[in-house]
């Protein structure tokens, strides 16, 4: 799935107690369907915002934002949802996994939401557990996994239903050095064997080596 995004500019709005804050500034790129890019920038440069402008959690101030042909800028809320849910796989830096639900559950709460048939979910998860190396987790509820299966679990949840982009935050910032590598290897396979376009936002040189290309973040703009 092809991002595209122009001059798009992001303002959070101000309230009684603390001025506007303008995050991006007439920012404009171009993701080709399929590639592997970086957004890296330091804490706090804007890169979050923008990945949340790409997945269509939220929409630019100003500008026009791009998924394939849809303008998500200008699609209404309920075709927002079902475009997320069929279309964009997300991977947070803390998980953000159902605490109440185990791995396998977790992996299928995509495929039930999208009311994908139970024998079909069985197989789905069951191979999807074979690829993060989890089925002895499968009964495991997060609270009993280590940081690293856990991104393992939200990496198997975001790439479940096999959408064509995936979006992942600083999705080593709170892993050890092994099992962050073990998590960009994960990654990194999913993108040479289904080829979705992967943009991956992160401060870490070592993580951005693994992208096809990378966008740098600071001050609001964007640079290549």
């Amino acid at each position: 799935m092809r991002v595209r995004l122009e001059h798009v500019t992001h303002i959070y709005p101000g309230s009684d107690e603390s001025a506007p804050v303008q995050v991006l500034d007439d920012v404009s790129l171009e993701i080709p369907a399929g590639q592997f890019a970086i957004l890296m920038g330091a804490s706090g440069s804007g890169k979050s915002t923008l990945l949340n402008l790409i997945g269509a959690v939220d929409r630019p101030t100003r500008g026009r934002m791009f998924l394939g042909d849809s303008e998500t800028s200008a699609m209404s809320d309920r075709d927002l949802t079902m475009l997320r849910r069929s279309s964009i796989g997300y991977v947070f830096q803390f998980f953000n996994l159902i605490p109440t639900l185990n791995v396998f559950e977790n992996i299928a709460f995509p495929l039930s939401l999208a009311r994908v048939r139970r024998g079909d979910i069985e197989a789905r998860v069951q191979e999807m557990l074979q690829r993060i190396g989890l089925v002895q987790r499968a009964k495991h509820f997060p609270n009993e996994l280590s940081g690293g299966e856990m991104q393992r679990v939200a990496i198997g949840r975001a790439m479940i239903h096999r959408p064509p982009l995936l979006l992942a935050d600083e999705p080593t910032g709170n892993l050890d050095s092994k099992n962050g590598d073990r998590v960009l290897d994960l990654i990194t396979a999913i993108h040479e064997q289904e080829r979705p376009a992967i943009v991956l936002a992160t401060h870490s040189e070592h993580a951005a080596a693994r992208g096809e290309c990378i966008f740098h973040v600071a001050d609001g703009r964007v640079s290549r």
